[in-house]
């Protein structure tokens, strides 16, 4: 007769394959910190491309800022399961008696510390260069602060659908890019709305709700995924 695996035990898997990730995160900088590199180069260039126009800067930069983090959180993805899939640990973490749907939830969150947290933390010094106010900076971290874990778990659900194919990483980006246009549209809303005298709280309330949403659904769609995958 089979016991049901214990809360403790389930918790042992969960923190270990969130450590586990964030080791291999560390190990293979290269895929963070190109990530991070990114991020800043494609955000510096708009100003020395666009001019030194104030006016013009802080009208582009909520738009500037948000498509330079979506586009590099992205671009890790794509080693999301991937790097599991092929050492054959996938394949022991979906016979693990811990629902497969909470370990990929922990993997998501180590993704989102890896990136989005570092993504979020280095906006502030980037958005220096836009000539944005106080207030403003203030209110395009809340909205990242909300919308990249989004970015993560929509992220793995395009991870998931494209395990073992060739040219995932596109795959990914057309697979959930589409569905990041509300992220990307409620973000730039809000930012945009400080300078407008216009409540922002409604934007950001929007874009808690799609993150709620995503982050329920998120990895329950990556872990039917994942079985489909490995199949």
């Amino acid at each position: 007769m089979m016991t049901k695996p214990s809360i403790s035990s389930n918790l042992v898997i969960l923190w270990s394959v969130f450590k586990r990730d964030i080791g291999l995160a560390l190990t293979r900088k290269t895929d963070t910190l190109g990530a991070i590199f990114f991020f800043a180069l494609v955000v510096s260039l708009f100003p020395l491309g666009i001019g030194s126009d104030p006016n013009l800067l802080r009208q582009i930069a909520p738009g500037v800022i948000w498509v330079s983090a979506l586009l590099a959180s992205m671009l890790s993805t794509n080693r999301l399961f991937n790097d599991d899939f092929q050492d054959g640990i996938l394949e022991q973490l979906l016979l693990s008696p811990c629902p497969l749907e909470l370990i990929v939830l922990m993997k998501i969150l180590a993704h989102w510390c890896c990136t989005g947290l570092i993504l979020l933390l280095v906006s502030p010094i980037l958005a220096l260069q836009f000539d944005m106010s106080e207030q403003t900076i203030q209110v395009l971290m809340m909205g990242l602060a909300i919308g990249t874990p989004i970015l993560s778990c929509l992220g793995a659900i395009g991870s998931a659908l494209t395990l073992g194919l060739k040219s995932s990483g596109a795959l990914i980006s057309l697979l959930a890019l589409p569905l990041l246009i509300p992220v990307l549209i409620l973000g730039t809303l809000a930012v945009g709305a400080v300078g407008s005298n216009i409540s922002f709280s409604v934007y950001l309330n929007l874009l808690a709700a799609l993150c709620v949403v995503s982050i329920f659904f998120g990895p329950i769609a990556s872990a039917a995924g994942l079985r489909i995958a490995l199949d």
